[in-house]
C-alpha cells in the first residue's frame, strides 16, 4: 500500500496571495495596537512624542533655511503629488492594455484617499499646536496623510519596476524608495504638524491598503495581474530586442528539438510579438515570472 500526498501543491499565486493578506493582517494589527495606545493617553508614548516633537520644534525655529528646504520637500512630496503621479500612471497602464493592473493602481490611490480620511475623523487627534509653529495643516493628525500616500506610491511603483529590474536595480529601487518615505514622514514631525505616532499609522495604514487591496483584485480576476505585468514587460521591451525575438522563432515544419532559438531566455513561441489588433488587450503576452511587490 503506497500513501499519496493528496494535498494540492501550493501555487506561486497562492503564496502571492498569502504574503499579501499577510502584510495586510500584520498591519491592521499593529495599527489597531498603536491606535488603542494612543487613544487611552498611554503614559510612555504620550511623553515620547511630545518630547521628539518639542526638540525638534526648537531645532526647526532656530534654524531657518534648513526649515524652509525641508517644507519645500515635504510640498513636494505631498499627497496632491504622490496620487498624481499614481494617476498618470493607472492612465498609461490603461492606454497599453493593462487594465486589471490599471485598476489596481487606481484603486490603491482611491481607497488609500479614502481610507486615510475615515481614519482621520474617526479619530479626531489634534496636531501638535505651539505659540511659534513654522509650519501649518488642517485637519485631524492620525494618520499622517503624507505618510500613507508615500509609501502606496512608492510601493506601487517598486512593484512595477520589479520585473524588468536586475538586482542591482532592485536594490536602487528600493533604497530610494525607503529614503524618500523616511524622509517624507519625517519632514512632517520636524515641521510640527504631526505626530511621531500619526507618521508610524500612516505607514502601518498604507500596508493595510496595499495588502487588501491586491488580495481583492487576485480574488476577483485570478491570475490577471500576473498577465499585466508580462504585457508591461512586453510593451516597455526595446523594439530591436522584440525584433530579435521574433527572428529567432523556428517554421513551423521545424523540430524544435533543433531550435537554436532554444538557448535565448526570452525566445519562446508564445513571445512573439502579435499581429496589429485594434484591441491592445488582446495581444497575447509572453510567461514571465510576477513580480509583484516582493
Amino acid at each position: 500500500m503506497h500513501l499519496t500526498n493528496s494535498s494540492p501543491a501550493i501555487t506561486a499565486r497562492d503564496r502571492h496571495l498569502l504574503r499579501h493578506a499577510a502584510l495586510a493582517v500584520c498591519c491592521a494589527g499593529l495599527f489597531a495596537a498603536l491606535a488603542a495606545l494612543v487613544q487611552t493617553g498611554w503614559g510612555p508614548l504620550a511623553r515620547f512624542d511630545r518630547e521628539l516633537t518639542d526638540d525638534l520644534h526648537r531645532y526647526a525655529a532656530d534654524h531657518t533655511v534648513w526649515t524652509a528646504s525641508v517644507q519645500m520637500f515635504s510640498d513636494i512630496g505631498g499627497t496632491i503629488t504622490m496620487r498624481s503621479v499614481l494617476g498618470i500612471v493607472a492612465l498609461w497602464l490603461w492606454l497599453i492594455g493593462a487594465r486589471t493592473l490599471a485598476g489596481w493602481v487606481a484603486a490603491q490611490t482611491l481607497i488609500g484617499w479614502g481610507g486615510q480620511w475615515v481614519l482621520k475623523l474617526s479619530f479626531g487627534r489634534h496636531r501638535p499646536a505651539f505659540s511659534d509653529p513654522v509650519a501649518h495643516a488642517d485637519g485631524p493628525a492620525f494618520p499622517s496623510g503624507h505618510a500613507m500616500a508615500s509609501v502606496i506610491t512608492c510601493a506601487v511603483l517598486v512593484g512595477l519596476l520589479w520585473p524588468r529590474a536586475r538586482r542591482a536595480g532592485r536594490t536602487t529601487a528600493c533604497t530610494t524608495a525607503a529614503l524618500t518615505v523616511l524622509t517624507i514622514g519625517g519632514s512632517r514631525v520636524f515641521l510640527g504638524v504631526h505626530w511621531t505616532t500619526d507618521v508610524l499609522a500612516g505607514w502601518l495604514a498604507a500596508g493595510i491598503v496595499l495588502g487588501a487591496v491586491t488580495v481583492l483584485v487576485e480574488l476577483a480576476r485570478p491570475g490577471a495581474l500576473a498577465r499585466d505585468f508580462r504585457r508591461v514587460d512586453w510593451r516597455t521591451r526595446p523594439r530591436v530586442q522584440r525584433v530579435l525575438v521574433s527572428s529567432a522563432r523556428p517554421p513551423r515544419d521545424t523540430d524544435p528539438s533543433d531550435d537554436p532559438a532554444e538557448d535565448l531566455p526570452d525566445a519562446r513561441s508564445d513571445d512573439a510579438p502579435p499581429a496589429a489588433s485594434a484591441d491592445p488587450a488582446a495581444d497575447p503576452v509572453p510567461d514571465r515570472p510576477d513580480g509583484l511587490l516582493r
